[in-house]
């Protein structure tokens, strides 16, 4: 049945090639001023914030859909022999894409009202909260939005986060424009823990002679036991500039073909790991769904880190607080991040993987796996992970190919590697924080309509001058 609310009768009717064509950004929200030389410009309109329903939508969209990943992939090499294929994180499936399906961004609410954080329930959990709605969004209500949104919202701060209108917090016209009262804006950040330890489980769990090396590109080789000499002059690692990078795990390792060392992977190359993009795929669909709902949107620079962290009333700064993990001191001077303190985590809110929320990375590398294989984990739980398939038979017949936990060997080698950067650089990861900030928020908000028709062509505005009518909230 199509929904009774006309807003949401029109979201679902307006065609996706419409919202592409039109999505533009839309800075001014309904009560600010602007001044701008010829076209300045004066409100005589009281700020207006998102309707309680309109948050809903942007707030669910970033989350569950409640249908379940394809894995519509080999399982097998050509050859029929084994290959690993079991790189998912979660199955249910989030509204946008996400490396290995990590769903490792979560957003932060920023309204009138206060600052939250939007937290999505993974795997059983999220099962049993879609269970209780139907189906399909199209389906769903104006008290199932609203239910939907108000249980995944945790409330931080009675306050909008904010900072003075200077830099490093603001900088050219978002000082203006930026984060207004009546606006509502989502900040996404990104734990990088989960996804690292994954990947690196992952990569270890390929055949023989195609497992990477890891070496520390920051590091100097320097052999201290006899292996160790017998792997240098032995030409263990053959590029002549890798020999003077430090190899996690001891030379000793690489003997044989457990491991390819013609191609070694660089810690410092991974960076975030492509775990952020599931952050721009989001706002991407965010701002196609403001489009269709007549909206004001703006993706813009945002606080970034580390001033986002800082929460000083006494100065105007309401940032978010965040456990901070000191770094350790140095003798001379590393690259950064690793100077910096590093954001690990809320506690109790939002706790990445990596101590204290763990007792050491063992624990952490112990977690993902179980969180995988354990009895209710991705590939452990056969009654989520059938969902997918036209039957059980086949869902079964792929999970029995996939539900192989990594060897022994692979695990042992994965806590090396995480051992070895949480107690070389006092952090894990050591090249990016443990919660990443892309540095950029999406702003939603009611437009300011007469300064639009004073100054611009309707044709960049008329879905947003439609508004008030498509929704009849005022």
């Amino acid at each position: 049945m199509p929904p009774t609310h006309k807003g949401l009768r029109e979201l679902f009717t307006y065609p996706l090639m419409s919202a592409i064509f039109d999505r533009r950004t839309r800075r001014v929200a309904r009560g600010t001023s602007v001044v701008s030389g010829p076209i300045s410009y004066t409100s005589p309109n009281k700020p207006a914030p998102l309707s309680p329903l309109e948050e809903a939508v942007l707030i669910v969209s970033t989350g569950l859909t409640g249908k379940s990943t394809m894995h519509d992939v080999p399982a097998k090499n050509d050859d029929g022999s084994d290959r690993f294929s079991a790189p998912l994180i979660n199955i249910l499936a989030r509204s946008a894409s996400s490396i290995d399906n990590a769903h490792a961004v979560s957003f932060f609410l920023i309204n009138d009202e206060g600052t939250w954080l939007i937290k999505h329930p993974r795997n059983r959990a999220g099962l049993e909260l879609l269970s209780q709605l139907p189906p399909r969004w199209e389906d769903w209500s104006e008290s199932d939005w609203l239910a939907a949104a108000a249980s995944l919202k945790h409330k931080l701060y009675k306050e909008r986060l904010d900072f003075p209108r200077h830099w490093p917090y603001y900088f050219i016209w978002n000082r203006q424009l930026s984060n207004r009262p009546g606006t509502t804006i989502l900040l996404p950040v990104v734990d990088l823990t989960r996804q690292f330890i994954n990947v690196i489980i992952s990569l270890l769990s390929e055949e023989d002679g195609q497992r990477p090396l890891f070496i520390d590109d920051w590091q100097r080789f320097r052999p201290r036991t006899l292996l160790d000499w017998g792997a240098w002059f032995g030409g263990l690692v053959g590029l002549v500039p890798d020999i003077t990078y430090q190899i996690i795990g001891g030379a000793t390792r690489a003997r044989g073909d457990w491991l390819n060392r013609d191609y070694p992977a660089p810690i410092g190359f991974a960076n975030t790991l492509r775990t952020d993009y599931e952050t721009f795929f989001q706002m991407q669909n965010l701002m196609l769904i403001a489009q269709g709902m007549g909206l004001g949107a703006w993706i813009h620079a945002a606080v970034g880190s580390p001033y986002l962290f800082e929460r000083d009333p006494a100065k105007g700064k309401f940032g978010i607080e965040f456990r901070m993990q000191k770094p350790k001191k140095w003798r001379r001077w590393p690259p950064l991040p690793t100077t910096l303190d590093n954001p690990i985590g809320i506690d109790g809110v939002l706790e990445t993987l990596t101590p204290p929320y763990v007792k050491s990375m063992n624990d952490a590398v112990d977690t993902v796996i179980e969180e995988k294989y354990g009895p209710a984990g991705t590939y452990g739980d056969s009654t989520i992970f059938d969902r997918a398939y036209k039957t059980k038979e086949f869902g079964d017949a792929f999970l029995k190919m996939a539900n192989r936990r990594p060897t022994p060997q692979a695990i042992d080698y994965t806590k090396e590697i995480c051992n070895y950067i949480y107690d070389t650089y006092g952090r894990f990861p050591a090249h990016v924080n443990a919660v990443h900030v892309p540095g950029v928020w999406l702003q939603f908000s009611h437009l300011e309509l007469e300064f639009y028709e004073k100054y611009f062509d309707k044709d960049l505005y008329h879905r947003q001058a439609a508004h008030d009518q498509l929704w009849e909230e005022r």
